[in-house]
């Protein structure tokens, strides 16, 4: 049906009656749309069902990359693109007067992630199947996703994501797969002569039902799957007849509780209801993953005894650590085995990548809670902490505080980077600062008593997502100069270096560039009823709103400038538009602040003749996906500056550098080995070092309030915004001052001013040459390669997971 355009036609016309039973003209985009998916997911189940028997047939060793988050993004356009029929469907389509572009974008974007750790995840499975790699996706199917953004009066609104609302036509339920979990209850040991039986009584149990999609590879035949699990109710007639006689209140109240499970991406943990919920997901989507692993490997006839030779488990952060005692559980409790058996099996079978030395991402739980709702996990998760424990003794003996800081439980809490430490036999960083860091200080302890195990992967994108398919004009431009291998092999990339200084290729360069900044403009119209300047630097800072990102410096350099705007009308600098986007966590009130100051800063500077057509400020709703391939390949610079040691990678920065924008960014995570590639002439490096801040931490002698009272700048900036100046009354912002004055300035805003000033100085006196500019564009675009995700994954592959490709 897509060999060619005339057979496409035909089959698109004929799919859109059967579907639809209405005319082409009768149908709306939204049906046609539907329609185009379902060619497409019909077409790709030939090659779905030949992947997985060849998988059966062939025996190899898969990989299952457990995720709490896939953001995935919108499909239709990378299926077409990876399946090599983007053109023919683009122009059969307009052939019958239909815009593919409109049909585009009535799919919304999944709603299954937040931000980087899900992003990566999603370029992984991309990789994988187009490196033609035996590995799969596990996570939960939310229903409401994170939540939609609206911004509203300057404040950060949260709605639900309804991003189901007309179904998902990539996705194929599969009741017959589902499996059973249990919570609570209570757990006892009956005692045998060779052994025991575990019996978990009261407990309730909840069917975790599959929905797959089909990960296609790019130009090969692979079709991978992400399973995400879906929470339902077991009701029989008896139940629902016994139910809706004694309470129809009970009823509804069960059937929500169950199915909030996966409502919604990382509930409001601030209370105990939203941490249970949280806990609750872990275990659900982990559980179900582990045990349809098992059920799957068993029907093959394969020894349970060879299971880590033939699958690989690999964890992405602390999230599904439960995979080490639920692995456990059941290869024990329902296949058998002994204590020292199973371990030794789970210990060879999973694999475990950190991503933040943030104490808020190195997950613990109380043990009170842990224990009532995961009874039979808590008491494999305590044992393991008993015998481990025990080797600390003897390996440690008397060094009670080394002890108490590894054991998997401690404080009345379990930990669980602790626990998938122990469990795993590959801990990794994303980045080799973020490794160093782990092995030096983080987790020294552990990584003294197995330096085998830890290792580093620095972070990859999918080139054929953030080049390919969001920068089309581009991608063009290098095919046309070195070829299409790049989209093999972007190491090929290095091959544009050579046309850096060619003032032909600049111009086109900057020709895409000005295309991409007026397709950017012409949104901002429409979201925010603002005209900016294509010919001004789009400066973006676009990620998740956290104090340690500093959006809060950024707009310090901002107010500043309109500050000396004001003293001095004829200022020299060449024309801004700051460009913010990012969600803030709905419990995360200093964050929700910052988006606050942002819109409130905006407001003043947007409304001042004075100086609104020098600089602009632009805060966008609901940043995602679909959002970032409009912003990133539209950037001339990459605002890349959290607090050095913080930021464990990073994934934005190397999108970014891949459609020719600049960085400015600290020596943080992989902005390091950008600068390695690129050199310091082609990226503007500022602040404190990782050493440096780790000495503040470790030492002291830093004090804000020096600098608050030293630097003139500063100290009018902190002024206006405690005073009211941007806002109608006084103290509306005292959060984000006390986190800068009160509590010791936390991630050094303030230590880092004048250097970041200085850094945009310069980016302002760069980009006055606009062949200068141009030459460190292209070389950032050149030396992208080498962070693609296929890199990245070519590297686990190899080094971790002992995977080998498979042709279909």
């Amino acid at each position: 049906m897509f060999s060619d355009k005339e057979s496409f036609k035909a089959a698109f016309l004929e799919k859109l009656e059967t579907m639809h039973g209405k005319s082409i003209d009768e149908t709306t985009d939204m049906d046609k749309y539907l329609t185009l998916g379902t060619m497409i997911r019909e077409y790709v189940s030939r090659n779905w069902i030949a992947t997985n028997s060849r998988y059966k047939s062939e025996g190899q060793k898969q990989v299952y990359y457990f995720s709490m988050e896939f953001l995935l993004g919108r499909l239709l356009g990378n299926n077409l693109i990876n399946l090599g029929f983007y053109d023919t469907c683009r122009q059969g389509l307009r052939e019958l007067g239909v815009d593919f572009t409109d049909l585009e974008i009535q799919e919304p974007d999944a709603g299954l992630g937040n931000g980087g750790l899900g992003r990566l995840a999603a370029c992984f499975l991309d990789s994988l199947a187009s490196l033609s790699l035996p590995g799969h996706g596990c996570g939960i199917r939310y229903k409401y996703g994170l939540f939609e953004q609206k911004v509203v009066e300057g404040y950060q609104v949260e709605l639900p994501e309804y991003w189901l609302r007309d179904g998902n036509v990539w996705e194929i339920r599969k009741a017959d797969r589902a499996v059973e979990v249990c919570f609570g209850g209570h757990v006892w040991l009956e005692e045998l002569e060779d052994g025991y039986v575990v019996h978990h009584e009261d407990c309730d149990i909840v069917l975790a039902v599959p929905y797959d999609l089909p990960i296609i590879g790019y130009n090969n035949k692979t079709v991978n799957t992400l399973r995400l699990w879906s929470a339902e109710g077991i009701f029989t007639n008896k139940d629902v007849s016994a139910m809706a006689h004694s309470s129809q209140q009970k009823f509804l109240e069960y059937k929500y509780s169950v199915e909030s499970i996966s409502q919604f991406l990382y509930p409001d943990d601030t209370n105990y209801e939203g941490r249970i919920l949280r806990l609750k997901q872990e275990y659900f989507f982990v559980s179900a993953g582990v045990q349809s692993i098992i059920r799957w490997y068993k029907r093959r006839n394969y020894s349970l005894k060879e299971f880590h030779l033939r699958n690989a488990f690999h964890i992405n952060d602390t999230h599904p650590a439960l995979a080490v005692p639920e692995l456990m559980r059941v290869l024990m409790d329902d296949e058998g085995m002994g204590w020292e058996e199973a371990f030794a099996i789970t210990c060879q079978t999973i694999s475990y990548t950190n991503h933040t030395t943030m104490s808020e991402a190195l997950e613990t739980w109380p043990v009170d809670m842990f224990k009532g709702l995961l009874p039979r996990i808590y008491m494999i998760v305590e044992e393991l902490n008993r015998r481990f424990c025990l080797q600390l003794e003897e390996l440690y003996p008397g060094d009670w505080e080394r002890i108490r800081k590894m054991a998997i439980i401690a404080d009345g809490k379990v930990k669980m980077a602790n626990l998938a430490i122990v469990g795993s036999y590959s801990v990794n960083g994303v980045a080799e600062i973020h490794t160093k860091i782990l092995q030096k200080k983080e987790m020294k302890d552990f990584y003294e008593m197995f330096p085998r195990k830890f290792n580093n992967k620095t972070n990859g994108i999918t080139h054929r997502r953030w080049l390919l398919k969001a920068n089309p004009g581009l991608s063009n431009l290098i095919s046309e100069t070195i070829g299409t291998s790049w989209i093999h092999n972007p190491q090929e990339f290095e091959r544009l270096i050579s046309y850096a200084t060619d003032a032909g290729f600049q111009e086109r360069f900057y020709e895409i560039k000005q295309q991409n900044k007026l397709g950017l403009a012409h949104y901002i119209k429409e979201e925010c009823d603002l005209d900016v300047d294509i010919d001004s630097i789009f400066d973006v800072h676009v990620k998740r709103i956290h104090a340690y990102k500093r959006q809060v410096l950024n707009l310090f350099h901002i107010i500043d400038l309109y500050n000396r705007l004001k003293d001095n009308p004829n200022l020299d600098i060449h024309p801004r538009t700051f460009i913010f986007g990012g969600k803030a966590a709905p419990g995360y009130y200093l964050a929700k602040r910052i988006i606050k100051l942002i819109n409130t800063v905006a407001g003043v500077i947007n409304n001042d003749n004075r100086v609104n057509d020098i600089i602009k400020v632009i805060y966008l709703n609901n940043y995602r996906v679909s959002l970032a391939e409009k912003i990133i390949p539209a950037a001339n610079v990459s605002e890349q500056i959290s607090t050095a040691s913080k930021e464990a990678s990073g994934t934005g920065n190397m999108k970014f550098m891949m459609n020719g924008a600049v960085t400015l960014g600290t020596l943080d995570g992989a902005n390091i080995e950008i600068l390695e590639q690129v050199g310091s002439d082609n990226m503007f490096i500022f602040g404190l070092s990782p050493s440096e801040v780790l000495s503040y931490y470790r030492y002291g002698g830093y004090s804000p309030l020096d600098i608050c009272q030293s630097d003139i700048r500063v100290k009018k900036i902190l002024n206006q915004i405690q005073e009211g100046f941007y806002t109608a009354g006084r103290g509306e912002f005292s959060t984000i001052m006390d986190s800068l004055l009160r509590h010791n300035d936390e991630f050094f805003v303030l230590k880092d001013f004048h250097s970041y000033v200085y850094a945009q100085e310069r980016i302002g006196e760069a980009f006055k040459d606009r062949s200068r500019w141009l030459k460190m564009s292209i070389i950032n675009v050149a030396h992208s390669g080498k962070f693609s995700s296929d890199r990245t994954i070519a590297q686990y592959a190899s080094e971790t997971w002992g995977l080998q490709p498979l042709t279909i």
